[in-house]
């Protein structure tokens, strides 16, 4: 728990500023899925049921590391934390990595691994999530923080198919799995190991279980001689006419054939094990996961978000390094993940994250999929003073939190300026409407501001516009505002163009529409929208540069036709057939 007693939290802030407000010693299980340093911008996909541009694209964050981006502070900061640590970094900064990318990045995870380590009970687990390009470097970091002895496992994660990278041009293998690198704080403590099984496939079942009782119970008859003989201290004695050295004692293969479970296949045949497919508990999770597909452009928990990983994947991980009532653990949680499966699955949680686009996501998400949790945010504005210091230190995510607070989503910058939101609401059933938000986290406000958006209401077909602003508005911003006319909302007669103030957003803004649709709900219906939609046919272009294929062919002395070349398809769409030809053959 930390140090407030809360139960469940979820902090919006720099995870280093907020791990060390953590008890030491109180986790039992961390997980982490930080930025993989892949010198790439990951945009959020926000959808829309209502614009005709039915979706829009908002950078969630940066995934790119420089020196001069806080690195030397942080490497100082490791010096007061864990000297080896120290020497280890100062070493490849030195002498291989320099001041690079790589090396930034390193700096940057280092103190807040080592604040890991301390908030981690002894008996705590921490599993690390990369990709291959830095895990060798983040494995010899997590050495050195864990003082040489904590390493468990490295698992291999398959997110994803062999992929066509070289119609492309691309002279490597396909990238197609992810890292996790499993630590322990002590590991001589009884940490919480619970080993977990994959179902059978069938091809598996058909093979090894392939007999079946009357009742149509599928089983198998499994040897029971003891290997190795005597020298193995296995016991001999007689079973059903044939002595063998056996698997068993004396005392337990009498219990066996009491129940029926050691049969003679033939007389005079060696004994077996009859084995139930029903009893077993499936195959034995080892370090390469390759039963957990990514999520798919189809998957129902899919949220757009760039780094979005299964919850299937964060169920495993839970239920093997966690009991009901532990408390876990993530940093970077950014779509919450991790933290859904804990309250999915009893477990307290903290969660991490340093935008406030991803906190907006996670409350969403919760609201959709687990409504009745219970748990507090920390870090957002709670009154004007931290308002205004939001807005000072940090527009961009004072404007993110502005459209959250009247219940709308980013729309990012794109070509269409002056939107730094839209709000979808429901105006009956099936019925959407759609208001775009405005907003302004500076002192100089005016009447020119209040127009612009006017005029992109109207340019984008929108229903109602939202002006918000730091202080109470001018006689002129009003004057604006109220020429834009009015409109009927849910909630009655309302300006067009409404003003909301810190003040009504620290109050909670009552813009007379029911804003309770969130960004899961809104994906939902913007791709039910889309279901409806005629499926668009490839161009002559897109299929020129797909990749070869082959049909199966039935019958004949070949069963696969050779790869049927693409350079020049041929696109002629098939023609009908004429009614008197139709007419003639039914004669």
């Amino acid at each position: 728990m930390t140090k407030s007693g809360l139960r469940n939290r979820l902090y919006f802030g720099d995870n280093l500023d907020w791990l060390q407000r953590i008890e030491s010693n109180t986790v039992d299980l961390v997980y982490l899925d930080p930025p993989f340093n892949s010198n790439a911008t990951y945009n959020i996909l926000f959808r829309s049921p209502v614009a005709e541009d039915a979706s829009s694209q908002i950078a969630a964050f940066d995934d790119t590391w420089t020196w001069e981006n806080g690195a030397e502070r942080a490497l100082d900061h490791v010096r007061t934390l864990s000297l080896d640590t120290f020497v280890l970094l100062d070493a490849l900064r030195r002498t291989f990595l320099k001041e690079g990318d790589v090396m930034a990045y390193l700096a940057m995870m280092a103190p807040r691994l080592l604040e890991m380590r301390r908030v981690m009970k002894p008996t705590a687990t921490l599993y690390l999530h990369c990709d291959p390009s830095n895990s060798h470097y983040l494995k010899m970091l997590l050495d050195c923080v864990f003082e040489g002895q904590g390493y468990v496992n490295e698992i291999s994660w398959k997110r994803t198919t062999a992929k066509s990278d070289y119609a492309q041009g691309a002279t490597h293998y396909p990238r197609v799995r992810d890292v996790l690198l499993v630590y322990r704080k002590d590991t001589t403590a009884a940490a919480t190991f619970t080993q977990q099984f994959a179902a059978y496939d069938e091809a598996y079942i058909a093979k090894k279980y392939g007999l079946k009782d009357p009742d149509g119970r599928a089983y198998q008859l499994d040897n029971i001689t003891g290997p190795g003989g005597a020298a193995k201290g296995n016991p001999s004695y007689e079973v059903m006419g044939v002595t063998r050295y056996w698997r068993y004692s004396y005392k337990k293969m009498n219990d066996l054939m009491s129940k029926g479970l050691i049969v003679q296949p033939r007389p005079g045949a060696v004994p077996r094990f009859k084995r139930y497919l029903d009893t077993m508990p499936g195959v034995t999770v080892s370090d390469d996961w390759g039963d957990i597909s990514a999520i798919n452009s189809q998957a129902k928990e899919r949220l757009h978000y760039p780094t979005q990983k299964p919850l299937q994947l964060l169920e495993r991980i839970i239920a093997t390094s966690s009991k009901e009532g532990d408390l876990i653990l993530d940093p970077f949680c950014g779509c919450g993940t991790a933290i859904h499966a804990a309250e999915k699955m009893g477990r307290r949680w903290i969660g991490i994250d340093v935008t406030y686009l991803a906190i907006q996501v996670i409350q969403d998400r919760f609201k959709t999929w687990l409504p009745h949790a219970v748990y507090e945010v920390d870090g957002i504005p709670r009154d004007e003073l931290s308002g205004r210091k939001l807005a000072a230190l940090d527009p961009y995510q004072f404007q993110l939190w502005a459209v959250g607070r009247v219940g709308g989503q980013p729309r990012g910058k794109g070509a269409d300026r002056g939107i730094d939101g839209e709000i979808i609401f429901m105006r009956g059933a099936k019925d959407y409407g759609r208001a775009i938000v405005s907003v302004k986290a500076g002192k100089n406000v005016n009447p020119d501001m209040v127009r612009a958006l006017k005029g992109t209401v109207e340019r984008e077909g929108a229903h109602m516009g939202v002006f918000v602003c730091l202080d109470q508005p001018s006689k002129e911003i009003r004057t604006e505002a109220a020429t834009g006319r009015n409109i009927e909302l849910p909630g009655g007669i309302r300006p067009r163009i409404q003003i909301v103030t810190l003040d009504d957003l620290l109050a909670g803004p009552n813009l007379g529409i029911i804003t309770n649709l969130n960004i899961v709900q809104v994906a939902v219906a913007a791709k039910a929208k889309d279901r409806k939609k005629p499926k668009r046919a490839p161009t002559p272009a897109e299929v020129r540069e797909s990749p070869p294929f082959k049909y199966p062919i039935r019958g004949g002395k070949s069963k696969v036709q050779e790869s049927l070349p693409m350079d020049e398809p041929l696109l002629v769409a098939p023609q009908p057939r004429s009614k008197s030809k139709r007419r003639r053959k039914s004669a």
